[in-house]
């Protein structure tokens, strides 16, 4: 296996494994009616105050069509609500509900205990040393993948 393809799937097995782990914690703290693929949706909701759906789905990279399924099931299990964009009324901005609000505590709270549990089996610093490379990498490959798109438009 060349070394971009194993490091693609190790990256999606952590994924993947780290998916699992937090809609586990969640579904514990009652949070039953979640699929690992609303959880990053939420998320990014949680750390973004009224994004866009636009935004939101640049941010998860996904599809405006998975974007729209996503929040029409959020919306009606009563995590999100939609409010017209002032600044532009053909858009939607995305809010926590009350009950989005709560999920919030608890999601955040698990994540300081999946990272509690990540530090204790490979350190702090390793941890750390891990996230740099990873985000230098991103966006590493992202900046060459515009620069590209712009040359060829």
């Amino acid at each position: 296996m060349n070394k971009i393809s194993n490091i693609g799937s190790l990256l999606k097995r952590i994924y993947r494994f780290y998916s699992n782990e937090l809609l586990n914690s969640m579904q514990k703290k009652g949070f039953t009616d979640l699929r690992a693929s609303f959880l990053e949706v939420l998320f990014f909701i949680c750390e973004n105050k009224g994004p866009t759906i636009k935004h939101i789905g640049e941010g998860c990279g996904l599809k405006k069509q998975t974007m729209t399924s996503h929040l029409n099931e959020l919306e009606k299990r009563g995590y999100i609500k939609r409010k017209v964009n002032l600044a532009d009324k053909r858009a939607q901005k995305i809010f926590l509900t009350e009950y989005g609000e709560k999920f919030k505590l608890n999601l955040f709270q698990s994540v300081a205990e999946l990272e509690q549990d990540y530090t204790s089996v490979i350190g702090e610093v390793e941890l750390l040393r891990v996230e740099h490379l990873l985000e230098n990498f991103h966006l590493k490959i992202t900046e060459d993948t515009h620069e590209v798109q712009g040359v060829l438009m």
